[in-house]
């Protein structure tokens, strides 16, 4: 798909979500929304991609790292926002198909967008278009066809007739243009609506007059094109992300014992035969081995690694650490920056202080220590292999505990054996 570039329209201001976020940095399973149209494209190959920024366009642009974007500096409409990437576009010799969608349409499937490039491609319409058919189309533009089904234009609603208004086939808001025949009816767009904005949808009736094709391809699942707009629909895409999250997991071979009540985000790698007990919470980033067992009521956050085989129980929270094979951590325990080798017991209400107010610091816990219940390790600091603490022991900063030793107290020190 060399040929094809990408427009994601991304200028709105978002009023409804009454924010000073940018609607399209506002975040569905742990990623912020724009980063959805962009991992689909490159799941299909696509990576040439312009999105358009307007309203927090710094915030926007700071978080696109390494994709290209122009700003609409008005925002006066889609047409014109598209027409802001007519001099990259034109100049670029090699692409000759140009497919355009929303940033605030975060739930597009890659297979959607591959049957209708698919279709534009085979078909050599200068405009094809994503359509769907809805009982209750309010809210979207209708698709307007002649007598013999060709598409002669697209209405906005707010600018419909009540004969309009009763069509059922909507405009999802995804195309694929001939680059050329795109470029050349933007020209003619004039902002007579209600709106006065530049409609890149009066492209398609320009192009209908002109007799150049202009095709559909529709899809039947109504939460592909779902817009985000409000906080309302932002939880319903959470809903629908976190569902296709949580199936993707289980067909790898992952046990969740209960889906409706199990929060994963998108972007966590769980190997196989792993179980994830209720009411557990994992963030993106994570990385947990086969054969372990989460939950119930643990938070996994960023940075967390979990080699094969670990177990960790009820209350319990990580973050950025690494747990090695068959090491416990199973109730009320809080580890945070913490590298901890194999076969670990990490005791019940167990606590790693990473944090001095001013500065996180490491812990390092080796193979086959053993942590009793209460312990606190105020880092940095190091348990040797094969190390024990006390139960209510705490291990103050730097005072590491050598292997094969045995601390107890506070502050913590070595147990010194009775000579008998």
């Amino acid at each position: 798909m060399k040929n094809i570039a990408v427009v994601i329209l991304a200028a709105g201001e978002g009023t409804r979500m009454r924010s000073s976020i940018p609607k399209v940095l506002h975040t569905i399973c742990g990623r912020p929304m724009i980063d959805y149209p962009l991992l689909t494209l490159k799941s299909i190959g696509i990576q040439n991609t312009i999105v358009v920024i307007g309203h927090g366009a710094g915030m926007v642009q700071e978080h696109l790292t390494g994709i290209k974007c122009i700003k609409q500096d008005k925002l006066l409409g889609t047409g014109d926002a598209v027409l802001k990437t007519k001099n990259v576009l034109l100049k670029d010799n090699k692409i000759d198909t140009v497919l355009i969608t929303c940033g605030d349409v975060p739930l597009l499937k890659a297979e959607t967008l591959r049957k209708l490039i698919s279709r534009h491609i085979s078909t050599r319409s200068g405009c094809t278009i994503l359509t769907s058919h809805l009982k209750n189309p309010t809210g979207y533009g209708r698709i307007l066809r002649s007598g013999n089904n060709k598409i002669v234009k697209i209405v906005e609603e707010v600018d419909a007739s009540i004969y309009d208004k009763v069509i059922e086939e909507i405009n999802v808001g995804v195309y694929c243009f001939d680059k050329d025949a795109l470029f050349d009816a933007l020209q003619e767009i004039k902002p007579n609506n209600r709106k006065k904005e530049y409609y890149l949808t009066d492209v398609i009736g320009i192009l209908a007059k002109s007799d150049i094709i202009v095709d559909s391809v529709s899809t039947d699942e109504a939460e592909e094109f779902l817009g985000v707009n409000t906080r309302s629909d932002l939880m319903q895409a959470e809903e629908v992300v976190r569902r296709r999250v949580l199936t993707d997991i289980m067909q790898k071979g992952v046990s969740i014992i209960d889906p409706n009540n199990t929060y994963i985000q998108e972007g966590v790698e769980i190997k196989r035969d792993t179980v994830i007990y209720p009411y557990t919470f994992i963030d993106n980033g994570v990385k947990i081995g086969p054969k372990c067992s989460i939950g119930p009521f643990a938070r996994l956050r960023q940075g967390t690694v979990l080699d094969e085989e670990v177990s960790i129980g009820n209350f319990v929270e990580i973050v950025r650490s690494k747990i090695g094979k068959a090491t416990k951590i199973r109730h009320q325990c809080y580890i945070g920056d913490t590298v901890i080798g194999k076969r670990v017991n990490i005791g019940a209400g167990t606590i790693v202080a990473n944090y001095d107010g001013k500065h996180k610091h490491k812990t390092v816990i080796d193979d086959n220590a053993f942590i009793g219940t209460g312990t606190v390790l105020i880092a940095p600091v190091k348990i040797g292999k094969g190390a024990v603490t006390g139960a209510g022991s705490i291990v103050t900063k730097n005072h590491n505990v050598p292997a094969g030793k045995t601390v107890v107290g506070v502050p913590a020190k070595i147990l010194k054996k009775i000579k008998r």
